[in-house]
């Protein structure tokens, strides 16, 4: 793997495909997931790092939601370790059920964020269109391809990351 190096993170992304489109998308919420860790006492940086800076990956393969699960099993293949190929299987709205994930043509995972890190990163995904930070509201409500009940999660989890990365803790 990789050290911990965003410059590292670019050419495998590039490496795998990805257009320069998608590096910058995954720059920005490379920054702002970083700033929501850096608020987080207990979140893993570097994790954070690596996987904002990789939950596209799969988009060198598909634009579709099929990215997400791509993603995961190009780094899983190449090597890197379960809790970033686990980021970057999670960061689709607020997560995906094994349910969800069927009714979308998808391999029937959990796909849901448990861990502080898989969190931080979903929700700064949402935050980030294109290159351009939007509101949550205008992230769900641009999120239509997504079942109702995941969009209601966006929300949730939304709050979820505020709370866990307030720095009036």
């Amino acid at each position: 793997m990789p050290d911990h190096k965003t410059g590292s993170y670019e050419h495998i992304l590039r490496d795998a495909g990805c257009s320069e489109k998608v590096i910058l998308h995954c720059r920005a919420v490379c920054d702002c997931a970083l700033e929501y860790a850096g608020r987080n006492p207990d979140a893993d940086f570097a994790l954070v790092e690596a996987g904002s800076m990789l939950h596209d990956i799969g988009r060198s393969r598909t634009h579709t939601i099929r990215h997400a699960q791509e993603g995961a099993d190009i780094l899983r293949s190449q090597g890197f370790p379960e809790t970033i190929a686990r980021i970057v299987e999670c960061h689709t709205g607020a997560g995906l059920t094994a349910d969800e994930c069927i009714m979308l043509g998808l391999v029937a995972r959990d796909c849901m964020p448990q861990t502080t890190e898989e969190k931080i990163v979903t929700h700064a995904d949402n935050l980030i269109a294109g290159h351009r930070r939007v509101t949550i509201e205008e992230s769900i409500t641009s999120a239509i391809h997504l079942p109702v009940k995941a969009r209601k999660r966006m929300y949730r989890l939304a709050c979820e990351v505020e709370l866990l990365c307030s720095t009036k803790r």
